[in-house]
């Protein structure tokens, strides 16, 4: 999904993190991190989850990702 991986980005750059820094703050390698930013993976809801879950300021991943995106 090309507008999850969009957002995805987007967030984790405003965020400040890198893909890897990301990838290391989850437990997932920083290729996960940016097949899903290139929409070549789409997430499990685990990995959906810990995404969300991981802002500095509490998910903000999942405050502009839409519940369709996430399947």
């Amino acid at each position: 999904n090309e507008r999850l991986g969009n957002d995805l980005k987007a967030a984790r750059e405003a965020a400040g993190l890198t893909q890897g820094g990301l990838a290391e703050a989850i437990g997932v390698s920083r290729k996960t991190i940016n097949t899903v930013e290139n929409g070549v993976f789409q997430p499990s809801t685990l990995l959906a989850l810990k995404l969300a879950g991981s802002g500095r300021s509490g998910g903000w991943w999942l405050t502009i990702a839409t519940c369709s995106d996430v399947r």
